[in-house]
Protein backbone atom coordinates (compact mmCIF):
# COMPACT_ATOMS: atom_id res chain seq x y z
CA UNK A 1 0.00 0.00 0.00
CA UNK A 2 2.54 2.45 0.91
CA UNK A 3 4.24 1.23 -2.69
CA UNK A 4 1.07 2.94 -4.57
CA UNK A 5 0.86 5.80 -2.44
CA UNK A 6 3.97 6.93 -3.75
CA UNK A 7 3.67 6.11 -6.65
CA UNK A 8 0.45 8.06 -7.01
CA UNK A 9 2.80 10.91 -5.56
CA UNK A 10 5.24 10.83 -7.69
CA UNK A 11 2.97 9.72 -10.75
CA UNK A 12 1.37 12.88 -10.36
CA UNK A 13 4.08 15.50 -9.90
CA UNK A 14 5.90 14.24 -12.48
CA UNK A 15 2.70 14.65 -14.85
CA UNK A 16 1.96 17.40 -14.00
CA UNK A 17 5.71 19.02 -14.52
CA UNK A 18 5.16 16.91 -18.17
CA UNK A 19 2.18 18.59 -18.86
CA UNK A 20 3.40 21.82 -18.14
CA UNK A 21 6.58 21.65 -20.21
CA UNK A 22 4.63 20.33 -22.97
CA UNK A 23 2.02 23.31 -22.91
CA UNK A 24 4.97 25.54 -22.70
CA UNK A 25 7.10 23.74 -25.50
CA UNK A 26 3.53 23.99 -27.53
CA UNK A 27 2.87 27.35 -26.69
CA UNK A 28 6.01 28.15 -28.08
CA UNK A 29 5.71 26.32 -31.07
CA UNK A 30 2.36 27.46 -32.16
CA UNK A 31 3.67 31.09 -30.79
CA UNK A 32 0.63 31.62 -28.67
CA UNK A 33 1.30 34.12 -26.20
CA UNK A 34 2.02 33.59 -22.46
CA UNK A 35 0.27 36.92 -21.48
CA UNK A 36 -2.54 35.55 -20.30
CA UNK A 37 -3.79 33.62 -17.08
CA UNK A 38 -2.45 29.92 -18.25
CA UNK A 39 0.36 31.35 -19.95
CA UNK A 40 1.94 33.07 -16.59
CA UNK A 41 1.08 29.96 -15.03
CA UNK A 42 3.05 28.03 -17.62
CA UNK A 43 5.97 30.02 -17.30
CA UNK A 44 6.05 30.51 -13.25
CA UNK A 45 5.86 26.71 -12.94
CA UNK A 46 8.58 25.84 -15.53
CA UNK A 47 11.16 28.75 -15.38
CA UNK A 48 13.39 26.73 -12.86
CA UNK A 49 14.38 24.04 -15.35
CA UNK A 50 13.89 25.77 -18.79
CA UNK A 51 15.87 28.39 -18.11
CA UNK A 52 19.03 27.17 -17.14
CA UNK A 53 18.44 24.49 -19.85
CA UNK A 54 18.49 27.14 -22.59
CA UNK A 55 22.25 27.74 -22.04
CA UNK A 56 23.01 24.30 -22.82
CA UNK A 57 20.39 22.64 -25.48
CA UNK A 58 20.13 24.50 -28.20
CA UNK A 59 16.25 25.10 -30.20
CA UNK A 60 15.94 23.14 -33.03
CA UNK A 61 13.89 24.14 -36.21
CA UNK A 62 12.59 26.46 -33.46
CA UNK A 63 11.40 24.11 -31.59
CA UNK A 64 12.01 24.78 -27.98
CA UNK A 65 13.98 21.72 -26.98
CA UNK A 66 14.75 22.85 -23.69
CA UNK A 67 10.93 22.57 -22.93
CA UNK A 68 10.41 19.25 -25.01
CA UNK A 69 13.29 17.36 -23.54
CA UNK A 70 13.03 17.69 -19.43
CA UNK A 71 9.63 16.46 -20.09
CA UNK A 72 10.46 13.53 -21.72
CA UNK A 73 13.42 13.05 -18.86
CA UNK A 74 10.63 13.27 -16.28
CA UNK A 75 8.69 9.89 -18.05
CA UNK A 76 11.82 7.89 -18.03
CA UNK A 77 12.57 8.64 -14.49
CA UNK A 78 8.78 8.28 -13.64
CA UNK A 79 8.89 4.72 -15.38
CA UNK A 80 12.37 3.73 -13.75
CA UNK A 81 10.99 4.59 -10.51
CA UNK A 82 7.52 2.61 -10.90
CA UNK A 83 8.94 -0.40 -12.34
CA UNK A 84 11.74 -0.36 -9.13
CA UNK A 85 9.17 0.23 -6.72
CA UNK A 86 6.71 -2.58 -8.37
CA UNK A 87 10.34 -4.97 -7.84
CA UNK A 88 10.62 -5.59 -11.56
CA UNK A 89 13.95 -7.40 -12.49
CA UNK A 90 15.57 -5.46 -15.66
CA UNK A 91 17.51 -8.16 -18.11
CA UNK A 92 21.47 -8.35 -17.75
CA UNK A 93 22.15 -5.99 -20.81
CA UNK A 94 22.39 -2.44 -19.73
CA UNK A 95 22.34 -0.93 -23.22
CA UNK A 96 19.10 -2.72 -23.69
CA UNK A 97 17.64 -1.71 -20.45
CA UNK A 98 18.47 2.13 -21.06
CA UNK A 99 16.93 1.72 -24.65
CA UNK A 100 13.94 0.11 -23.54
CA UNK A 101 13.57 3.04 -20.55
CA UNK A 102 14.02 5.68 -23.00
CA UNK A 103 11.73 4.29 -25.52
CA UNK A 104 8.91 3.55 -22.88
CA UNK A 105 9.71 6.96 -21.55
CA UNK A 106 9.26 8.77 -25.12
CA UNK A 107 6.03 6.72 -25.43
CA UNK A 108 4.29 7.98 -22.10
CA UNK A 109 5.55 11.73 -22.92
CA UNK A 110 3.43 11.03 -26.42
CA UNK A 111 0.99 9.63 -24.08
CA UNK A 112 1.54 12.44 -22.62
CA UNK A 113 0.76 14.99 -25.59
CA UNK A 114 -2.56 13.50 -26.74
CA UNK A 115 -3.86 13.80 -23.21
CA UNK A 116 -2.92 17.51 -23.84
CA UNK A 117 -4.69 17.92 -27.14
CA UNK A 118 -7.53 15.89 -26.01
CA UNK A 119 -8.44 18.21 -22.81
CA UNK A 120 -7.55 21.36 -25.25
CA UNK A 121 -10.19 20.36 -27.88
CA UNK A 122 -12.62 19.40 -25.50
CA UNK A 123 -12.44 22.65 -23.32
CA UNK A 124 -12.47 24.51 -26.76
CA UNK A 125 -15.41 22.32 -27.90
CA UNK A 126 -17.63 22.63 -24.50
CA UNK A 127 -16.81 26.50 -24.48
CA UNK A 128 -17.36 26.96 -27.89
CA UNK A 129 -21.40 26.16 -26.73
CA UNK A 130 -21.28 27.18 -23.44
CA UNK A 131 -19.22 30.69 -23.49
CA UNK A 132 -18.13 31.67 -26.63
CA UNK A 133 -16.98 35.13 -25.19
CA UNK A 134 -14.90 33.18 -21.68
CA UNK A 135 -11.85 34.76 -21.52
CA UNK A 136 -10.06 31.44 -21.91
CA UNK A 137 -12.19 31.27 -24.94
CA UNK A 138 -9.63 33.18 -27.28
CA UNK A 139 -6.77 30.87 -25.97
CA UNK A 140 -7.73 27.68 -26.33
CA UNK A 141 -9.57 28.01 -29.19
CA UNK A 142 -6.04 29.31 -30.76
CA UNK A 143 -4.46 25.99 -29.10
CA UNK A 144 -7.02 23.40 -30.57
CA UNK A 145 -7.11 24.88 -34.38
CA UNK A 146 -3.64 23.67 -35.98
CA UNK A 147 -5.36 20.05 -34.90
CA UNK A 148 -8.62 20.57 -35.92
CA UNK A 149 -7.97 22.78 -39.11
CA UNK A 150 -7.13 19.18 -40.87
CA UNK A 151 -10.63 17.53 -40.51
CA UNK A 152 -12.57 20.74 -40.77
CA UNK A 153 -11.69 19.98 -44.25
CA UNK A 154 -13.04 16.52 -44.18
CA UNK A 155 -16.26 16.90 -41.84
CA UNK A 156 -18.84 19.11 -42.95
CA UNK A 157 -20.86 21.01 -40.55
CA UNK A 158 -24.42 20.18 -39.90
CA UNK A 159 -26.51 22.63 -38.95
CA UNK A 160 -23.88 25.12 -37.93
CA UNK A 161 -22.47 22.46 -36.07
CA UNK A 162 -18.46 21.71 -36.33
CA UNK A 163 -18.45 17.90 -35.84
CA UNK A 164 -14.50 17.94 -36.31
CA UNK A 165 -13.69 17.86 -32.38
CA UNK A 166 -15.68 14.69 -32.01
CA UNK A 167 -13.74 12.96 -34.90
CA UNK A 168 -10.72 14.16 -33.72
CA UNK A 169 -11.41 13.08 -30.28
CA UNK A 170 -11.99 9.61 -32.01
CA UNK A 171 -8.65 9.76 -33.63
CA UNK A 172 -7.26 10.76 -30.54
CA UNK A 173 -8.40 7.84 -28.79
CA UNK A 174 -6.97 5.34 -31.06
CA UNK A 175 -3.67 6.86 -31.23
CA UNK A 176 -3.57 6.14 -27.65
CA UNK A 177 -4.63 2.56 -28.03
CA UNK A 178 -1.29 2.14 -31.14
CA UNK A 179 0.89 4.18 -28.33
CA UNK A 180 -0.29 1.32 -25.44
CA UNK A 181 0.54 -1.41 -27.92
CA UNK A 182 3.89 -0.11 -28.78
CA UNK A 183 4.62 0.69 -25.10
CA UNK A 184 4.32 -2.87 -24.73
CA UNK A 185 6.70 -4.03 -26.93
CA UNK A 186 9.53 -2.60 -25.13
CA UNK A 187 9.01 -5.20 -22.86
CA UNK A 188 11.53 -7.31 -24.21
CA UNK A 189 14.45 -4.85 -24.06
CA UNK A 190 13.72 -4.23 -20.04
CA UNK A 191 13.35 -7.52 -19.14
CA UNK A 192 15.11 -9.53 -21.81
CA UNK A 193 13.44 -12.08 -23.82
Amino acid sequence: MLTNILLLILSTAGGFLTLMLLARFYMQWQRISFRNQIGQFVVTTTDWIVRPLRRFIPGLFGLDMASLLPAWLVQVLLVLFELSLRGAVFSGNAGAVLLGLWGVGLIELMRMMVYLVFAVVLGSAVLSWVSPHAPLAPLLHSLATPFLRPFRRIVPTIANVDLSPLVLLLVLQIVLMVLGGIRNSFAPLLFGA
